[in-house]
């Protein structure tokens, strides 16, 4: 091909692709939330990537600003969804027949038009629960559960699920004397204490500032008083869930609106002590805000403790007016998402996800490529037990090139035949990850620990009888890599 005729193979900003490697961490973590939202009754649902334009406006400011949008051939406007959450309220009020409450569980990808930054792209994925058709508690309470089950079945744990209401804001409104027209602005910007803390806060609600890029945020214009009044707020002690309660009673003693959201709250924390969820795990935190303007209720946000700078990894709420758009009724609904590749990339971090370049836990290697057929059949009879098997069917003919392929794509056991392998019928199965490990170690070592290792060394490569095959191979696959201890 002329030269000046070669595309330059290159990525859209704001995007990216996911290799074998990051694609199986990100399959087993999606794997192992599934189940964990099969086990509490929710059921799978996919819609489509793009909706009708009109579907998804409306819900704030923000994301109409962020939502990509165009004609399709049909000159309809059409646009990518921004979440899984609005798609959801256009399937309850599209199919009547759905039995209420309808739960489900989603995932798949979302785009938004954001400014893309390091750790910030325009499509990621999300995981989300909804119970959508239930005005109970107790449905917030599952999801706050959900969230905490989550978590552990990752393999996570320390981690900090934080639950308030939009209520309770709506409560501080009326406390610090703020119109409720305000109550977008004001959310906004309590939602970044956390990234900005509390001089970014106030600043943002009086006079504004200038961020880290040099970009002007403007204010909001707030009173030194009504300032005053959410500092006092946001002062409220951290303790236990009914300690908290306890200083939300006292400081909204003489607000009116506040007696439904503080209920609320409580109803909350009786099924978390009911059932035995600790404080440190799932606490009240009232200055929690959440960015999306549908929330109406209680709100939920999870960070990890050990990796804070991935911020909120989970999170989501109550909402009852996102229905109402399509059915002209309100309809309420709660439910939370997971940013997966955030969530990932923080476990990633704190090494709870493997990068495997492989699916396969084998690989038969082809020493005689005149007798193909011979390990297809070995190949396939792996494969018929569930084992995983990948046969070599690279240019290398050479044991030593196929072992470093295998030893590259972290593929943990070699399946080696070789002319005396079929004359004898037997086969030869070598521990990879063992073998790695020994050969890494033997200049290390010395004395009796050097007689250990040389004893195990004889179990990283063995030669069986063509019949035990499976079995041996299984036996590899189920013994742990031992890890010699330090000083013996």
């Amino acid at each position: 091909m002329p030269e000046d005729k070669i595309i330059e193979p290159r990525l859209l900003r704001g995007f990216r692709d996911y290799l074998p490697a990051q694609m199986n961490a990100r399959l087993k973590m999606i794997a192992t939330i599934r189940r964990v939202y099969e086990l509490y009754g929710f059921l799978p649902l996919e819609t489509p990537a793009l909706e009708y334009r009109i579907t998804l406006m409306g819900y704030g400011e923000e994301n109409t600003k962020q939502i990509f949008d165009f004609e399709n051939p049909e000159e309809e406007h059409v646009a990518l969804r921004f979440d899984l959450t609005v798609p959801l309220a256009r399937v309850v009020a599209q199919y009547p027949d759905l039995p209420l409450p309808f739960r489900r569980y989603q995932v798949g990808p979302v785009w938004r038009a954001d400014k893309p930054d390091p750790g910030r792209f325009r499509e990621f994925t999300q995981f989300d629960i909804d119970s959508v058709g239930t005005s109970s508690l107790a449905a917030d309470a599952e999801i706050l559960l959900g969230m905490h089950d989550t978590l552990r079945a990752l393999g996570i744990e320390r981690f900090l699920i934080r639950f308030s209401d939009r209520k309770v804001l709506n409560s501080l409104l009326d406390y610090s004397g703020i119109p409720r027209d305000m109550s977008h602005g004001v959310f906004r910007v309590l939602d970044k204490l956390d990234k900005i803390g509390l001089d970014g806060v106030t600043a943002e609600l009086t006079l504004g500032r200038v961020d880290a890029s040099g970009d002007k945020i403007s204010g909001l214009k707030l009173s030194q008083q009504q300032v005053d009044h959410i500092k006092q707020f946001l002062a409220v002690p951290k303790g236990t869930r009914r300690e908290v309660l306890a200083s939300l009673g006292r400081l909204f003693a003489d607000v009116a609106s506040a007696r439904e959201a503080l209920d609320e709250l409580g109803t909350i924390c009786d099924a978390l002590e009911v059932i035995g969820i600790p404080d440190e795990r799932v606490a009240l935190d009232p200055s929690l805000a959440r960015g999306l303007e549908y929330y109406t209720g209680p709100v939920f946000e999870a960070v990890l403790l050990d990796a804070p700078e991935f911020g909120s990894v989970f999170g989501g709420g109550r909402y009852e007016g996102l229905v109402e758009r399509f059915l002209g009724r309100k309809l309420p609904g709660v439910g939370a998402s997971i940013g997966v590749d955030r969530l990932l990339a923080a476990m990633q971090k704190l090494g709870l996800a493997e990068l495997a370049a492989s699916t396969a836990l084998v690989l038969v290697t082809v020493m005689e490529p005149a007798r193909i057929a011979e390990y297809q059949r070995l190949t396939w009879e792996l494969r018929q037990s569930g084992i995983n098997t990948e046969l070599y069917l690279g240019e290398e003919k050479g044991l030593g090139k196929q072992l470093q392929y295998a030893n590259r794509q972290q593929i943990p056991v070699a399946l080696i035949v070789g002319s005396d392998e079929f004359a004898k019928n037997e086969i030869t199965l070598k521990d990879l990850k063992l073998g790695g490990l020994l050969q890494d170690k033997k200049k290390s070592t010395s004395g009796k620990e050097r007689e250990e290792w040389l004893k195990l060394s004889r179990t990283a490569q063995v030669t069986v009888p063509r019949d035990q095959l499976l079995q041996k191979v299984k036996e590899m696959l189920a013994r742990p890599t031992p890890t010699p201890e330090p000083g013996r």
